[in-house]
């Protein structure tokens, strides 16, 4: 009877909530866990993990740093820190991470060809990203840097869910089509009690190498709008420059490559 069906459907309903959400286990060897994130593609985010890790060895080089790329269909932390190949297999049958300028790093680019696509659906790139998180040998590390893909999905969902996250660095570009999606994934963030840091703003102004003019592309201060409307803080603010993007490209970061440079 219809009766029956509803209680049956109650039934189920309460034995699922009752479950709650999935434990956070900490991932082995790993002190703190940021994520850096994104409400919309294109806004630089992997830019800014990468450069993000660099300046933490650099400026404490006592700490040990690792870069997880959690971007299952769009990989881009092995060009960006220059390294290829496959990771080694340790006894316990655990992934060795690849290194470069002292950071130890995993991505599902090192995994599958470079011009490969992915396509999987969605319970076989969650399947992806718990082997990336536990089954890694990170050794011991104070802190694990995480580029999460873009959007507010599954991805960002279970990462949050399953580890716990010290915080998160969100990215965006000044304009206005970037700040809504940036404010949704700050939200997200909270909804799921991670701290989110502070915002950065990339691409803020592009300035002519030749005359020296200054030129708001993507608009000016609207991620410092954004924060004031969250009560976050500003972390950083990016230039749209072509160093940044030439020396990313070539897996030799600006901070290493350039670090007297203004960019």
């Amino acid at each position: 009877s219809s009766s029956s069906g509803d209680e049956a459907l109650r039934d189920k309903r309460a034995r699922i909530l009752s479950r709650g959400l999935p434990k956070q286990k900490p991932i082995e060897g790993v002190k703190q866990v940021v994520v850096v994130a994104s409400g919309k593609g294109g806004v630089g985010k992997s830019t800014t993990a990468d450069i993000l890790t660099i300046p933490s060895l650099v400026l404490i080089q006592t700490k040990e740093v690792g870069l997880l790329d959690a971007d299952i269909y769009g990989p881009s932390i092995p060009k960006m820190m220059n390294l290829k190949g496959n990771p080694e297999l340790t006894p316990k049958n655990l992934m060795r991470p690849l290194k470069n300028y002292g950071i130890a790093c995993m991505s599902m680019g090192f995994l599958i060809e470079e011009t490969a696509p992915v396509v999987w659906r969605g319970l076989m790139v969650m399947s992806a990203v718990e082997k990336l998180l536990r089954q890694v040998d990170w050794g011991q590390l104070d802190y694990l840097v995480i580029d999460m893909p873009p959007g507010t999905g599954d991805v960002q969902l279970s990462v949050s869910q399953n580890i716990p996250i010290s915080g998160a660095v969100i990215v965006s570009t000044p304009q206005d089509v970037a700040l809504l999606d940036a404010h949704k994934g700050a939200e997200m963030f909270r909804k799921v009690h991670v701290p989110v840091l502070g915002l950065v703003q990339n691409m803020s102004v592009f300035q002519c190498p030749k005359c020296k003019h200054e030129t708001h592309i993507f608009g000016a201060d609207g991620v410092r709008d954004l924060a004031k409307t969250l009560g976050l803080d500003i972390l950083g603010d990016v230039p749209l420059h072509v160093n940044i993007r030439e020396t990313c490209d070539s897996g030799q970061p600006v901070v290493i490559s350039q670090p007297q440079s203004d960019a």
